[in-house]
């Protein structure tokens, strides 16, 4: 097991085949789906997305969505990580946390986001974390706000408006 990271109540590991079962099943959650406009539709396109991170972003192997995975239980209960992005024509990197409905409003998703920026400042060191949210996931904005990101702006693609919310380095380390 590829443990990247792990937290008081969770661990992060790169993802696996054995993962596709649960993946599937948090993408066959319209309550969860509707706020990733590019989620995979099918078994097949959620089987393409883990094989595409079982060992990192191609371009970026120290990247990825990770298998998020409850001590207690064992259980798989999300997918989050760090992906970059070209927004503007700059590089950037998003902080992406999505936990299973059951497992929402127990402060897991600040837990993991929480590690994951400390992850990508600290060992990454990378100068500059975002999230990419859509105007209406509330709870995903206020994980982004206790994270100390700041809304920057509203921008548009294909899937419709998203809003980003940024955080440099030095706001964290001083």
């Amino acid at each position: 097991m590829t443990v990247i990271l792990e937290t008081p109540r969770l661990i992060l590991r790169r993802q696996r085949l054995s993962d596709l079962d649960d993946l599937w099943a948090l993408y066959c959650d319209p309550e969860i789906v509707k706020y990733i406009p590019d989620a995979p539709r099918s078994r097949e396109e959620a089987q393409e997305e883990l094989e595409w991170h079982m060992h990192g972003h191609p371009k970026h192997p120290e990247l990825g969505l990770w298998a998020t995975i409850h001590k207690e239980t064992g259980k798989f209960v999300g997918r989050c990580g760090l992906l970059p992005w070209e927004l503007d024509g700059q590089n950037e990197v998003e902080v992406a946390y999505t936990l299973a409905r059951a497992y929402q409003g127990l402060g897991l998703g600040s837990e993991a986001a929480l590690a994951i920026l400390n992850y990508g400042f600290e060992t990454l060191k990378l100068p500059r974390l975002i999230c990419l949210i859509d105007p209406q996931n509330i709870p995903s904005q206020r994980v982004a706000q206790k994270l100390g990101m700041r809304f920057e702006k509203e921008m548009q693609d294909e899937y419709g408006k998203f809003w980003i919310y940024a955080i440099n380095k030095e706001a964290v380390t001083g």
